[in-house]
């Protein structure tokens, strides 16, 4: 992902965390403009983290890059104040286009994202 992010001389990574509070303090310490986070991090998931830093560094874009391919996971971040969400499977193809598109304040999501569960919608037999 770094090596991805640093092919691009416009994007400079200026912090890095190992846990979700250290993400929350770094990000209102450093107040940067885009914000990678995982689901998956200790000490505070990923999905509380980025609704902490919405509301302590609302101008920071968070964009997801997680394995997890929940529909209702992936809506539940991007209700908490996440802008993007792209799965590791799709980071090659997708990670730079994601970031493209949240710096410029459009939401992305993964076209690998499973959708939504539906119920399908019952037939009716009229005799």
């Amino acid at each position: 992902m770094g090596a991805t992010l640093q092919a691009r001389p416009e994007l400079q990574v200026i912090g890095e965390a190992s846990d979700g509070l250290e993400a929350v303090q770094k990000a209102e310490e450093l107040r940067p403009d885009l914000i990678l986070l995982d689901i998956g991090l200790p000490t505070l998931n990923g999905i509380e983290v980025s609704h902490r830093i919405s509301r302590l560094v609302p101008s920071a874009s968070v964009l997801f890059l997680s394995q997890e391919n929940d529909a209702d996971l992936v809506a539940t971040a991007l209700s908490n104040g996440a802008r993007g969400y792209v799965l590791k499977l799709d980071a090659g193809q997708e990670l730079l286009l994601a970031v493209e598109s949240v710096l410029r304040g459009q939401r992305f999501t993964s076209t690998g994202v499973t959708p939504p569960h539906t119920t399908p919608p019952r037939e009716l037999t009229c005799l």
